[in-house]
């Protein structure tokens, strides 16, 4: 009856506890060795071979019956630790001080906790240390040490992975946590398939590159249950991991009084710990908000007044335009103004200043090894050259652009096809910007005949898109016409200049024109439309120069002919 796999898991080893293969029920293999003789036969474990997990009704702990090969493949080369040997384990010294955090000898082995010899950076030299060991399909993939002072690190240049992540293969729900030691708190509770993100949580950003490795493990899962700590780094954590698992599976649980697992397991012990995790709520309804849904948001209001936009670093511009995420923004001027090459500037610097990735659906930014020539150029700040191919600063511009920005290739474009690669690509890779470049390349296949109200079903999804996944859309989008002035000059467009008029300025979050004079070689960033009032100024202007080398927007003040004076003096 042996199979090869479950739910898309290749199985390394077939029932690795060597049990009655074939059987509904039969010995369990976590606590029926510890049983008093005469009850270590007792059948007091379920199996489902289908599913590959067991139940044991004595200890209240679920198992799997299988081990498994790793699902997805590492799109880097990373350094893997050397093996944990199978007679490792800590010490008594270790093993007391974890007693004393709940944590039993038996979960550490079942964890393959060790401990050794290691240099940690904040001490400046080499120490007794406890090893929380990284598995991935049965490879060790990782190691976090941990000394007496309470320092860490990861093993230098490994892959980042959650940590117990093959714990999570077979269950139809999982745990994520802040920290090893809930993983372990949890585990002593009977929670087996717990599983902990690698680097805590931060305030500012969280990069959740390690989700990208290890996504798959979720595909199959009808429930995540989030059980960050309360502090506001983890309440950042959370919003990020619902934003990429998706708030359709996701659940929240909180541990009450106790910032975390491991402190409510000494406070309140294994039963009410269990308890936090079936008691786990589900995350609010899309489209239901209650007040204390939104009450965090409600009190820094009432401390803060409105939040500040995000902003992309130019000083000029900043001081005219800022944005929220969940919006979507409208770029317009006429052919070659500069309209897509201003969005990557943007987009740069969204990326230099809060991290945030980008996918392009770009037919117009064709071939796409040119447009990725353009973003490498921004983001090194000048023009590499045939010498510079393979050097240090080659390969480290080259790895952040392959990691940031992502070109969706497509033979024909369609907007359901590009929203669902959007949204594909928020839980892959944590996308925070899409880019539509233009929009009537990018079609709405079965929309309206009516261009009114084809532009006003067109911008509906985006608006959903944007707010479902909480991601900044740029549209590029061209004028009809162009008019001359009566001395010959281009008219500068406006959202109205767009084939669907009204409906564009109507629905934008945003507006802006990106503006060529020919005369003075400037380009000019134009705020056509904010649709809130903190977040910039209506027909403000900002001039830039652009720069060929690097193709970078370089603020620039205009300077005033003699014996006139500019409007602000």
């Amino acid at each position: 009856m042996q199979t090869t796999e479950i739910n898309g898991f290749v199985i390394d080893e077939f029932n690795s506890h060597k049990l009655d293969e074939g059987s509904k029920q039969g010995i369990c293999p976590v606590c029926s060795p510890d049983r008093k003789p005469k009850n270590q036969k007792a059948k007091c474990a379920s199996y489902d071979w289908d599913r590959g997990l067991g139940t044991c009704h004595n200890c209240n702990t679920s198992f799997q019956l299988h081990t498994y090969k790793r699902k997805g493949n590492a799109e880097k080369v990373y350094i893997k630790p050397a093996p944990v040997a199978i007679h490792e384990e800590p010490g008594m010294q270790v093993e007391d001080w974890f007693k004393t955090r709940g944590i039993s000898k038996k979960t550490l082995n079942d964890l393959r906790v060790t401990e050794g010899l290691e240099w940690m950076p904040q001490t400046q030299k080499e120490g007794n240390v406890i090893k929380f060991n990284y598995f991935m399909g049965g490879e060790l993939i990782n190691v976090k040490y941990r000394d007496a002072r309470k320092n860490f690190k990861l093993y230098k240049g490994a892959e980042k992975v959650f940590y117990n992540i093959d714990s999570v293969v077979g269950f139809d729900y999982c745990v994520i946590v802040e920290g090893e030691m809930d993983v372990l708190a949890l585990h002593e509770a009977g929670v087996t398939n717990a599983i902990s993100v690698p680097n805590g949580a931060t305030l500012n950003t969280n990069n959740l590159d390690y989700l990208d490795s290890c996504i798959d493990y979720f595909e199959d899962k009808s429930k995540i249950i989030l059980a960050c700590d309360s502090d506001e780094a983890g309440q950042a954590l959370q919003s990020e991991l619902i934003r990429r698992l998706g708030s359709e599976v996701c659940y929240i649980t909180t541990f009450e009084d106790c910032k975390d697992a491991n402190e409510y397991l000494l406070k309140y012990g294994k039963e009410r710990l269990t308890s936090r995790i079936t008691g786990a709520k589900p995350v609010p309804l899309e489209n239901v908000t209650t007040f204390r849904d939104v009450e965090d948001e409600v009190t820094d209001f009432v401390r803060n007044g409105f939040k500040p936009g995000f902003q992309i670093g130019l000083q000029n511009f900043d001081d005219i335009f800022s944005t929220y995420t969940g919006q979507f923004i409208t770029v317009t001027g006429i052919p070659s103004s500069g309209k897509s090459d201003f969005v990557d500037q943007m987009v740069v610097g969204y990326n230099a200043n809060y991290g945030w990735k980008t996918a392009f659906a770009s037919p117009e930014n064709q071939p796409t090894y040119l447009h990725a020539h353009k973003l490498m150029r921004k983001t090194w700040q000048g023009m590499p050259t045939k010498d510079d191919i393979g050097t240090e600063r080659w390969n480290q511009i080259a790895d952040h652009c392959n990691g940031n920005y992502f070109h969706i290739d497509m033979e024909r474009y369609t907007l359901d096809s590009v929203l669902k690669k959007g949204a594909e690509l928020v839980k892959r890779k944590g996308i925070k910007c899409l880019v539509i470049d233009p929009f009537n390349k990018v079609r709405d296949v079965g929309g309206s005949d009516d261009v009114n109200r084809y532009t006003m079903e067109y911008l509906q999804k985006i608006e959903i898109f944007a707010k479902k996944y909480d991601v900044l859309v740029f549209i590029v989008a061209h004028p009809t016409k162009m008019y001359k002035d009566k001395d010959g000059n281009i008219e500068e467009p406006t959202m109205y200049s767009i084939k669907g008029g009204g409906e564009w300025y109507d629905a934008s979050y945003h507006g802006i024109l990106v503006h060529r004079n020919y005369n003075d070689n400037t380009v000019k960033a134009k705020v056509l439309k904010v649709k809130f009032q903190n977040l910039g100024t209506n027909q403000a202007e900002a001039i830039f120069k652009w720069e060929p080398k690097s193709g970078c927007f370089i603020p620039h003040e205009p300077i005033s002919i003699a014996g006139d004076k500019m409007p602000w003096e």
